[in-house]
């Protein structure tokens, strides 16, 4: 059957209103050969379902390479009355307008997201005598389970980032972390990392998994299913990422082939702290690369523009979407060109809403996770900036 739609295609959602983006002019531009920059391939504009699916003749063969879209964000947001963070934007360049983005791989399966959730809540809902079984705390619970009210958010001590709050509108202010204590949260660490061919400086990253006994027909597969994908999507934003900075491609997959990479879901007991205004994660931003987010059957989820210090409240549509935060990692590496982004859970009206729906239900245990996997860098990789980039931060 000959192809109906165009070999390039793009799907636009407005993360901030939960819907489509309508009307927003499309640039496509294919990477040279010479790696001098990028030339113009097609136009387009995206229609009521915020898809742009006739940028190009439906039986153009493309040459392989690196494509690049150019989103006009001004218009749009100028007919909301809204003023834009930046008149367009490129999917390379949202890390350092935004600190953040929300991407669409076609690897992504909500159905494996979801069996995640199922799993997640079922394992999360028992008893902690059980669940402490799972603790390894001579590793610095970098695998395995760590109980609620062990993570502490860093900015509750860490003056730069109290001064990063002091900064922000007070409308755009965070909950007071300077109250609280431990997050009432629980982890999950599970490795996702390839063992160094070398003799690592770090032996103890290379600890094995921990695999639930009441679970272990399921865990693994599930979680390296779930697990995998959201390593392939953080993997193509780093080459993009790379790419949109002017550097070669592989430039941070390759520093992080060997990092130690984790997929980190937290467990909230909504039934303990389900109350309005309950922090679950106090303020904070990450010490890897890249953060990526699946979607969470309970909304809380704030982040901060970089750019503008406005909060945003997390909307990640249901399919194959991700939230993708930059980490300190990057930001270190890009001497300061990239910020790493800022986020906190909290319990706000969405929240309640979709406590309310669950327990109408009553099918379900009352547990808020969070689908994360954190990207790092190869811990024997010597981090530090890249000069051209520095040089592009103090411009």
């Amino acid at each position: 059957m000959a192809p109906t739609r165009s070999p390039i295609t793009c799907h636009i959602l407005d993360a901030s209103l939960g819907r489509p983006a309508t009307n927003v002019a499309v640039r496509l531009e294919q990477h040279k050969e010479d790696g001098s920059g990028f030339s113009p391939l097609a136009k387009g504009v995206t229609d009521s379902d915020g898809r742009c699916s006739n940028l190009l003749e439906p039986s153009l063969l493309l040459d392989p390479g690196v494509y690049k879209m150019i989103f006009e964000t001004g218009p749009y947001f100028a007919v909301l009355n809204t003023q834009a963070f930046y008149p367009f934007v490129e999917a390379a360049d949202a890390l350092i307008a935004y600190g953040a983005l929300v991407v669409k791989d076609s690897r992504v399966s909500e159905s494996d997201n979801e069996t995640f959730l199922d799993l997640m809540e079922d394992y999360f809902a028992q008893p902690d005598d059980l669940l402490k079984r799972d603790e390894r705390p001579e590793f610095s619970y970098q695998v395995g389970v760590t109980l609620e009210n062990t993570e502490k958010p860093k900015c509750k001590s860490d003056d730069d980032c109290l001064r990063i709050i002091s900064r922000l509108e007070p409308s755009e202010r965070p909950l007071d972390i300077t109250g609280h204590g431990a997050d009432p949260k629980c982890r999950f660490f599970y490795k996702m990392s390839t063992k160094p061919p070398y003799e690592t400086q770090f032996p103890a990253l290379n600890m094995p998994n921990v695999i639930p006994s009441a679970f272990e027909d399921v865990w693994q597969p599930t979680l390296d299913k779930w697990g995998q994908a959201m390593k392939n999507a953080v993997e193509g934003v780093a080459e993009m990422t790379a790419l949109g900075l002017g550097l070669e491609q592989r430039t941070f997959t390759d520093a992080g082939l060997y990092g130690p990479h984790l997929l980190a879901p937290t467990a909230s007991d909504l039934d303990k702290y389900g109350k309005k205004d309950t922090i679950l994660a106090g303020f904070h931003s990450d010490l890897n690369f890249l953060t990526i987010h699946g979607r969470s059957r309970y909304p809380g989820l704030h982040i901060w523009a970089r750019n503008s210090g406005k909060r945003i409240a997390v909307k990640v549509p249901p399919g194959r979407y991700l939230l993708v935060q930059a980490g300190k990692q990057l930001e270190h590496i890009t001497g300061g060109l990239v910020k790493a982004g800022l986020h906190e859970v909290v319990v706000n009206n969405a929240t309640i809403q979709a406590i309310e729906r669950t327990r109408a239900q009553g099918t379900r245990p009352l547990i808020r996770i969070s689908s994360t996997f954190f990207w790092h860098l190869s811990s024997d990789y010597d981090l530090e900036p890249i000069p051209s980039l520095q040089t592009r931060a103090t411009e």
